[in-house]
């Protein structure tokens, strides 16, 4: 099972969850790119991305709908994608979303078909824009 290499257990909020640190975005920004790096929790190595599809499915903090799911961008090139790296690109409208705490959760489609959902959380925290 794959795992964020940079994340670290937060037990204030749900024990049983692991959380991020907060990723801090204005409303309707299209940046900066989040960088992920994906790594197998027994080996603590790169995990392979070739042909792998990784998705980012984003919803309100308290629950509820998904608000949009975004393919994350893993390069295609042999010697970069068993790196283990998938970037969120922000397209215009991605972060148009009332200002609050998100969660995010990371979805990795192997070629094979195979199907893992990163236990860990990513927490957003949107702002209202001053102009």
């Amino acid at each position: 099972m794959a795992n964020f290499s940079s994340f670290s257990p937060n037990d204030i909020e749900a024990p049983e969850t692991k959380f991020s640190e907060i990723f801090k975005y204005v409303k309707g920004d299209t940046g900066p790119q989040l960088r992920l790096t994906l790594t197998d929790e027994d080996t603590s190595t790169a995990t392979d991305l070739t042909g792998a599809t990784v998705k980012l499915h984003l919803r309100p903090e308290k629950g509820g709908a998904t608000l949009f799911s975004k393919t994350l961008y893993v390069n295609p090139a042999a010697a970069e994608s068993i790196k283990g790296i998938a970037v969120v690109n922000w397209a215009a409208g991605d972060l148009d979303i009332t200002p609050g705490n998100y969660h995010g959760e990371i979805e990795v489609v192997r070629s094979s078909g195979v199907r893992e959902t990163l236990f860990d959380v990513l927490k957003f925290k949107i702002r209202d824009d001053f102009a």
